[in-house]
């Protein structure tokens, strides 16, 4: 029989599959649904650090001055007279979704400063969640921050949390640090057992007929997996924490690739809202089918076949891989396209 299971932060999950952060766990019926498709777990949508510190009022105005700057402002907030899922309300929720599945719950806070926020994190494990993943959504659009000074309060927050709260904790970081493995390991001596690749930034547009910025919000494609494929498979056996990737996680193919270059799990949001709940059900049914097909027995077998583990110098193979790519490159008629390179398997990517 195909063994499909893994860990993640240390919790023992009977496959890679998590619902990512979103709206669709608001409604514990949902979150029922997700257990009977086959989830391994779900990661609520996330409690923001302007609900705790801030009174209806104030959290009123700054969400309709900003309502651009954060990453599911705009997918789930309603209007704050209708908003009654404060954090009281989200400690609520916490326990009747554990009383409602067997499955992991993992909560979520999205914040960039410490304060109330931070100490929140013991009232959420009062509550009885699993795990808490941090979604530190900074935009640094002061130049008078470093890159160092970012880093820096990532590290402060998470040290901060691990001091207040025993739960397990991830951090959903961003593709932008300019060494990813480096904050990395950072975060996981500050207490992170796991890192969540990566966060999407939703980009406003602008209306040239009005004059106007125009928030919006777009859901991802598969297209956006490989540079979350690319960064796993460079870390892969060489940071402490375990990695999942979100953003792109489509098809069977995409959840198996991201297997293959080291994710512990991977996270789906867009694809459910696309598909629906149920197509959790057929992404799991897709990999037992491929495995078979191919006669690998466990997840455990796979995770990190297509990494660069086996590689002394993966700063080198990349570049030699870019210069091969580049070069394939040369005009052709239209219509028939670039002959694409041919690629060596990597050392020990095998099924052994």
């Amino acid at each position: 029989m195909i063994d499909l299971s893994t860990t993640y932060l240390g919790l023992s999950l009977p496959n890679p599959i998590v619902v990512s952060a979103c709206p669709l766990s608001e409604k514990v019926d949902n979150i029922r649904r997700m257990e009977d498709a086959g989830a391994a777990a779900v990661v609520l949508h996330s409690l923001f650090e302007e609900q705790i510190t801030r009174d209806s009022d104030v959290l009123d105005s700054s969400f309709n001055i900003g309502e651009e700057s954060y990453a599911e402002a705009l997918s789930y907030f309603p209007d704050l007279g209708e908003y009654n899922l404060g954090p009281e309300g989200y400690l609520d929720h916490i326990a009747k979704a554990k009383a409602a599945v067997r499955i992991p719950i993992i909560a979520s806070l999205n914040g960039v400063t410490n304060g109330g926020w931070v100490q929140y994190a013991r009232k959420i494990e009062e509550a009885g969640a699993d795990a808490l993943e941090l979604n530190i959504y900074q935009i640094p659009t002061d130049p008078m921050i470093s890159g160092l000074g970012v880093e820096e309060r990532y590290v402060e927050l998470v040290r901060e949390v691990r001091a207040n709260t025993r739960l397990p904790l991830a951090v959903k970081i961003s593709p932008f640090f300019s060494s990813p493995g480096n904050i990395i390991e950072r975060l996981s001596d500050a207490g992170a057992g796991a890192v969540v690749m990566f966060n999407r930034f939703y980009q406003p547009d602008i209306d040239l007929e009005e004059l106007e910025v125009i928030p919006s919000l777009n859901l991802s494609t598969s297209e956006e997996l490989r540079l979350r494929l690319r960064w796993v498979a460079y870390l892969y056996s060489r940071v402490k924490a375990d990695m999942a990737i979100t953003g792109g996680v489509h098809t069977t193919e995409d959840v198996i690739k991201s297997i293959m270059v080291g994710a512990r799990v991977v996270m789906l949001a867009s694809s459910l809202f696309k598909n629906g709940i149920d197509h959790i059900l057929t992404l799991r049914e897709g990999i037992l089918n491929w495995m078979d097909e191919r006669d690998y027995e466990s997840i455990r077998q796979m995770t990190g076949s297509m990494s660069t583990r086996w590689i002394a110098e993966p700063d080198v193979y990349a570049r030699s891989n870019y210069m091969k790519v580049i070069g394939s490159y040369s005009m052709r008629p239209p219509g028939t396209g670039p002959r694409p390179p041919a690629y060596k398997k990597l050392p020990g990517a095998s099924q052994a």
